[in-house]
């Protein structure tokens, strides 16, 4: 399926406002994972999915995750972590399937502050394995820009031609708060997605 006429694909891609067309079209969608944040040709993504689930309390004593975002290109737009089913299907599969499903999802949001450590907490339904990516939407527009947003993961695994394996971006959650840190990647050149500071 092509672009529509607002210029994204059903991904949430932005392909006419990159002007990339044909085949350099189709490697820009394997590298950027078409499922990405829950891309599928279903019902778009609801951007208040999962929030209620996932907002953690006053003094959460878990089971939650506290997400550190580091390496982060400017304070603009919304931090949005989401936390998944452990496993290829099911990772980055759209919200509305999963929540049908009674699967897992949950996602917490925040506006980065202005200065200092950038740190969202969800909660989990329970103590266990969870695949997490956490995409830095810069423009706001609760879609993947290919050439403004950023994208990490649990595990910080070097992004390549297609999403990564839930394996790898998992994280065994204990019944308390569990730390981790995610370094965001953003587009660098016309293919590649790394840190800044590399």
């Amino acid at each position: 399926m092509g672009p529509d006429v607002t210029g994204f694909d059903r991904t949430g891609v932005d392909v006419a406002g990159d002007k990339v067309t044909g085949h350099g079209k189709k490697i820009a969608l394997l590298l950027m994972m078409p499922c990405l944040l829950g891309a599928t040709s279903h019902a778009p993504p609801d951007p208040e999915r999962g929030k209620a689930e996932g907002a953690c309390r006053k003094n959460e004593h878990g089971p939650a995750l506290l997400v550190t975002a580091l390496g982060l290109k400017d304070r603009q737009g919304y931090l949005k972590l989401e936390v998944y089913p452990s496993n290829d299907h099911d990772f980055l599969e759209n919200d509305d399937i999963l929540i049908a499903a009674k699967k897992t999802f949950r996602r917490a949001e925040i506006e980065p502050p202005p200065y200092g450590h950038a740190e969202l907490c969800v909660r989990l339904p329970s103590a266990g394995v969870y695949a997490i990516s956490l995409l830095h939407d810069r423009d706001k527009n609760r879609k993947f820009g290919l050439s403004v947003d950023g994208v990490g993961f649990a595990g910080n695994p070097k992004l390549g031609w297609s999403k990564p394996k839930a394996k790898s971006v998992s994280v065994n959650a204990g019944p308390g708060l569990t730390h981790i840190k995610i370094t965001m990647n953003y587009r660098r050149g016309l293919f590649s997605f790394e840190p800044i500071d590399r």
